[in-house]
């Protein structure tokens, strides 16, 4: 066969080709923009070329310590200057950034740090009381470096050899900045509940996170420059990449330890804020706010929602106090939102109600991903768009994980047939939206954090009262769902709510305990499985999806 005529003497080279990485962001922002304000924490500023400076000297630092290409550095870091730092010192060196949910307790701490191997731990001295239960049953030596924020003035210790200012001291601004070797190199690691007791690990590639950097700018239209308040925490799917947004906009960082409307709507309103993101209780929390912690904020301000598919009546009262909200979906394996629910001018002269119907739903693909479809899962085949035959949601394209660290098995299992398998059930609408129906993953979704099931599940049977357990999601106003947990006591045995909860929360993180506690028989098929799809009636699982 004859050779294709542009294929001759037009093969990649340096001139013409070079890795994506989201880490030419931040280089390229200093170089342009090096007075621009990058980073606010409380009295802190930063300007982008000092946040790029103290990147060089953290990457310099971490080298100096023995950190190369393949290592794991795991972070347990608030929304900070730090945090935001590490997303670039950290991977420049080749080496994988592990963000902790700082909601976790020691013992799941633990297997996240021996499972990514992490040689380095950067933790904020808030977490000490975690941290140290941690390294107690890590059963190896880690180096540990402590961040002592002067934001936060609650208890805690420092556990390491060094803090983190003293270690960027010790690095050098002359630290060679470079790309990616191979836009394939895993950039970061995300461990997040799935369907087991034990997380697994998610592994980004840098080029994925170049590619959901800029599709964040795009699908939702961020103006360059955007002042953007950090609501949703840095350590969940790396902030949904928007550490890598931020830079590639230019824009202002406006740091957040904790949630709080009163100090949101403060922020938002001395700083200007034009985006931010968040699970519905966030947005829930700044729409219920007394109308007078709003005065003052006469300037637009636009906020991205995902996790738990939003309450019609958190969207209708953003809708009223004039924040522009816009629907993403997306899972840790697609490095966060991957679809958006694009909006349509013509929808504006709807009523409101209509409005809110359509913008609720999980909508079109992502500009950086190549497909999000609703398919039969046994034959793959597509579903009809009639908005009533229900499939899976699935994903296909870059912005999907490399796959599960150490587990060639469920990577295998979620590809299968050449898609990501969500675990999501969802219909198309006839204009080829998609809106989820129910999920098949037993997972619980509760303040835009996930909850195992089975991981509650086990902590109930431990209690010596307990036959039977079976957790499933119930609606709540507050967090979108919360764990219900219906339980079949053994003969003989007697149990209240309040000391099932208590037992739970003596053996595991306080956001993951039952909320509810219902006692009785459990309805089981003829060869004894637990049927959830009736608890989850009882629990009225799919009210939160209407």
């Amino acid at each position: 066969m004859a050779q294709n005529i542009y294929e001759i003497g037009l093969e990649k080279n340096q001139a013409n080709y070079v890795p994506l990485t989201p880490l030419t962001f931040i280089a390229r922002s200093a170089y342009i923009y090096p007075d621009r304000l990058s980073v606010i924490h409380g009295q802190r500023r930063y300007t982008w070329s000092q946040t790029f400076a103290r990147a060089k000297r953290l990457a310099s630092a971490l080298v100096a310590r023995g950190i190369q290409k393949g290592d794991t550095v795991a972070v347990m870091l608030n929304n900070t200057p730090e945090m935001y730092e590490c997303h670039f010192g950290v991977p420049v060196t080749g080496a994988v950034l592990n963000t902790l949910n700082t909601r976790l307790d020691p013992e799941a701490v633990a297997f996240m740090l021996n499972h990514g191997e992490a040689k380095i731990l950067i933790t904020d001295k808030e977490y000490s009381h975690i941290v140290k239960g941690a390294l107690e049953k890590l059963g190896r030596a880690i180096t540990v470096i402590d961040v002592d924020d002067p934001e936060y003035t609650g208890p805690g210790e420092r556990l390491g050899e060094i803090d983190y200012e003293a270690l960027l001291a010790a690095g050098s601004e002359d630290f060679a900045w470079r790309g990616a070797d191979d836009e394939w190199d895993a950039i970061s690691l995300n461990y997040t509940s799935g369907t087991t007791g034990n997380p697994k690990g998610v592994v980004y590639h840098h080029r994925g996170a170049y590619l959901n950097a800029v599709s964040n700018i795009v699908s939702w239209g961020m103006p360059p420059h955007s002042v953007y308040l950090w609501t949703l925490p840095m350590f969940h799917c790396n902030g949904w990449c928007f550490p890598w947004t931020m830079a590639a906009n230019a824009g202002t960082s406006v740091c957040l330890r904790k949630v709080d409307a009163k100090l949101i709507l403060t922020l938002m309103r001395e700083n200007k804020v034009t985006h931010y993101c968040g699970a519905p209780i966030v947005h829930s929390m700044i729409a219920n706010a007394p109308a007078e912690w709003r005065e003052g904020i006469t300037h637009g301000v636009s906020g991205l929602v995902a996790a738990a598919p939003p309450p019609a009546s958190m969207i209708e009262s953003m809708a009223k106090i004039g924040i522009n909200i816009t629907h993403v979906y997306g899972l840790t394996e697609t490095y966060g939102p991957a679809s958006v629910c694009a909006k349509h001018t013509e929808w504006d002269s709807l009523p409101l109600a209509d409005q809110v119907a359509l913008n609720g739903r999980q909508g079109v693909r992502y500009h950086g991903q190549e497909d999000v479809t609703v398919l039969d899962p046994v034959t793959m085949a597509p579903v009809p768009w009639d908005g009533e035959t229900m499939g899976e949601i699935m994903f296909r394209g870059n912005l999907v994980m490399k796959g599960y660290l150490k587990n060639e098995k469920a990577t295998a299992e979620s590809f299968a047939g050449g898609y990501y398998h969500t675990g999501d059930l969802a219909v198309m609408q006839p204009d080829g939206y998609v809106k989820i129906k129910d999920r098949s993953k037993d997972v619980i979704i509760s303040g835009g954090e996930n909850i195992s099931s089975i991981e509650v599940e086990d902590t109930l049977y431990k209690h010596p009262a307990v036959l039977a357990a079976a957790v499933v999601a119930t609606p709540d106003p507050k967090w979108g769902e919360v764990p219900c947990a219906f339980v079949e006591l053994r003969e003989g045995s007697n149990a209240t709510e309040e000391e099932m909860i208590e037992f739970c929360r003596e053996h595991m993180a306080r956001f993951k305990v039952p909320k509810r506690v219902i006692f009785g028989a459990l309805p089981k098929t003829s060869t004894g499985k637990i049927q959830k799809f009736v608890l989850r009636d009882r629990a009225k699982s799919t009210a939160a999806f209407e």
